[in-house]
């Protein structure tokens, strides 16, 4: 049932990657720009330590699971946590990963949680 279900997501993504290349190239026979979609996931890392911090700062990074300063965590991206990066941004890099430096920096060092 497990490997079942990760050949259907592996289907999933293919099919998903499929149709934005098909997209991009009717773009570009039509001659217009393709705007591509919002990623859905952010990295976070932590490169500043506690020093002078303000409470709230501090507060929002120990929600962001940020304690220590290169510590880097995944993050989805919605409204909630795009202002609270805002807020602390001089504490912190992100970006948004592609699928080949996700798969690597989770094998490379991941770990996950699976909630109850």
């Amino acid at each position: 049932a497990m490997y079942g279900r990760a050949a259907e997501y592996t289907a999933e993504y293919a099919s998903q990657e499929r149709s934005l290349i098909r997209q991009r190239r009717q773009a570009r026979a039509a001659g217009n720009y393709f705007a591509e979609p919002e990623s859905k996931l952010m990295f976070v890392i932590r490169i500043r330590g506690m020093c002078d911090m303000h409470p709230k700062s501090k507060k929002i990074l120990q929600l962001l699971r940020l304690r220590q300063i290169h510590l880097g965590v995944f993050l989805r991206v919605n409204k909630a946590t795009q202002e609270m990066i805002k807020r602390v941004e001089p504490y912190l890099a992100y970006g948004y990963p592609s699928l080949k430096a996700t798969r690597e920096l989770i094998y490379k060092r991941g770990f996950g949680k699976k909630k109850t």
